[in-house]
């Protein structure tokens, strides 16, 4: 059994993250199975595709995503600061996302929220999920415990993961509180015991953001389930190529 890949913010190392080239790059490769994005909304209260809360990073634009529109953002340029090639590449919503990965790629839509952000941030992304049934095919993740709260108490049926980057044995019992049963963590948090403690549990690992080819193999090492997002999918691959050829 390989770790499952996951591509960090689309495929990231060869098109600008969180943009449709990136996405789609992720989508081409059948081989890997679910595609990590963030979400947040703009100022109609559209969810869009973005990492950042401001825009200068990864955009044209200034300020932050919150106060533009979302045809605003549409027109911003997020694909120049990664190459002239991807000049004018645009942030995309999560509606576009959707519409792509539907039966191709599952995704792990992260809620960018620091809890005060976005009060409708769960609503609109679980109106959009129910919208085009997807609701099965995704996980919503934070590092907001209430966003996970709000998100549970909007449906019941969606699968929702905690994102830290820390280690304590209480876990388990915090994501059964939160009735969550998906972890996204630091991929140094993690050795076989906690591991295992946290399958017992019935939770889903994924270990973040694992890109050094050496890294990959260490990290496969733990567990074969051990989900594995990276912005280098194609060195996941040769890590699990690796693998196979071991006697």
């Amino acid at each position: 059994m390989r770790n499952p890949c996951v591509a960090h913010r689309g495929w990231s190392s060869r098109a600008p993250e969180n943009t449709m080239a990136a996405i789609r790059f992720a989508l081409e490769d059948p081989a890997i199975e679910w595609i990590e994005i963030d979400v947040q909304l703009s100022k109609d209260h559209v969810p869009v595709v973005i990492h950042d809360y401001t825009l200068r990073r990864t955009t044209n634009g200034r300020g932050e995503v919150k106060d533009w529109t979302a045809a605003e953002l549409a027109s911003l340029d997020a694909g120049h600061w990664f190459s002239q090639k991807y000049q004018g590449e645009s942030i995309p919503t999560l509606e576009q996302v959707l519409q792509e990965s539907l039966g191709r790629c599952k995704l792990n839509i992260e809620l960018k929220t620091d809890g005060i952000r976005y009060p409708m941030l769960e609503q609109k992304a679980l109106e959009l999920l129910r919208a085009y049934e997807a609701e099965k095919d995704v996980v919503l993740t934070s590092f907001s415990e209430g966003s996970l709260h709000r998100a549970r108490k909007l449906s019941d049926s969606v699968r929702t993961g905690l994102i830290l980057d820390a280690w304590r044995p209480t876990l388990p019992l915090e994501l059964r509180e939160l009735g969550a049963d998906f972890l996204s963590i630091g991929y140094s948090r993690l050795n076989k015991d906690r591991i295992a403690l946290l399958k017992a549990a019935g939770i889903q690992v994924m270990a973040w953001t694992v890109n050094e080819l050496r890294a990959i193999r260490k990290v496969a090492e733990l567990d074969p389930e051990l989900m594995i997002c990276t912005n280098y999918p194609d060195r996941w691959q040769e890590a699990m190529l690796q693998r196979a050829g071991r006697p």
